[in-house]
């Protein structure tokens, strides 16, 4: 086991040992889902998207989770003071910009967040990454249409890392993590992951959680890493009969060992 392992092995053993709070502002999609990952990973999930308590809560939590899954005038201001109370706590804040590129709504809050509060990091998908990064792309809804090209990803988080001055994580077939100089290329995963919903979400929770423990950069690599061998785990399990199983079984894998986690991590 080499020093990557084996910081990831103590960042897990570390989150289970904290267990921390992490307020999320969330899509209601996807809101149990999220909740139940922390849970199995170890965190403890609080959901208060109420602009009457959004500060007053964060500034209570170890990591704050913005997702645009489910946007609302009401999201977009309990987002603002749970971000703005966050950063005078100095409490990581995690987002993701879901369907970013769909609506000017969506845009103009995206903007609107990222240049009235400090955001730690941004996970989205290589649709939503690339027009963060003010690359012009088409989608007919949240999950990403983008082209495949070479090093792809690896553009479109690090020209949004460049823009926005924080961490970013592009979630694909490969995962990549920037800052803008450094990065991490992940590749673990399941090709079922992307016929559930709710995966990118509980990805992006499990990096905030991560965040509590960690720096942006190395909570970016855990959470995604951790999310993607949760789906191998599942794929792969004798108990795996489909979709409904496979779901199920994320959050079984989610209380594997720190050990098994850093061996089974598979990076560039």
């Amino acid at each position: 086991m080499d020093i990557f392992d084996k910081n990831f092995k103590a960042a897990i053993t570390a989150l289970r040992e904290k267990r921390p709070l992490v307020h999320c502002i969330t899509n209601y999609v996807t809101a149990g889902d999220t909740a139940n990952m922390l849970l199995a990973a170890g965190a403890s999930p609080i959901m208060a998207d109420d602009p009457a308590e959004a500060a007053e809560i964060s500034a209570r939590a170890d990591a704050l989770l913005l997702n645009m899954g489910t946007l609302s005038e009401s999201h977009v201001s309990a987002m603002l003071k749970a971000a703005k109370s966050a950063n005078e706590k100095g409490i990581p804040v995690i987002l993701d910009p879901v369907g970013v590129h769909l609506s000017e709504f969506r845009r103009a809050a995206a903007l609107k967040i990222l240049f009235e509060a400090d955001i730690s990091i941004i996970r989205g998908n290589v649709s939503e990454l690339l027009f963060m990064g003010g690359i012009p792309v088409s989608s007919r809804g949240v999950d990403s249409t983008a082209e495949r090209e070479e090093n792809l990803e690896l553009s479109a988080a690090a020209d949004s890392a460049q823009r926005y001055g924080c961490v970013c994580c592009v979630t694909s077939a490969e995962d990549i993590i920037t800052d803008g100089c450094d990065a991490a290329r992940l590749c673990n995963g399941s090709g079922k992951l992307k016929n559930i919903t709710g995966a990118g979400c509980m990805t992006s929770a499990l990096i905030a959680a991560f965040s509590a423990v960690c720096e942006p950069f190395s909570a970016a690599v855990y959470g995604t890493a951790f999310m993607g061998i949760c789906g191998e785990k599942s794929e792969y399990s004798p108990d795996f009969k489909g979709m409904g199983s496979f779901r199920m079984g994320l959050f079984d894998a989610a209380g594997m060992g720190a050990e098994e986690f850093a061996a089974r991590i598979m990076r560039d």
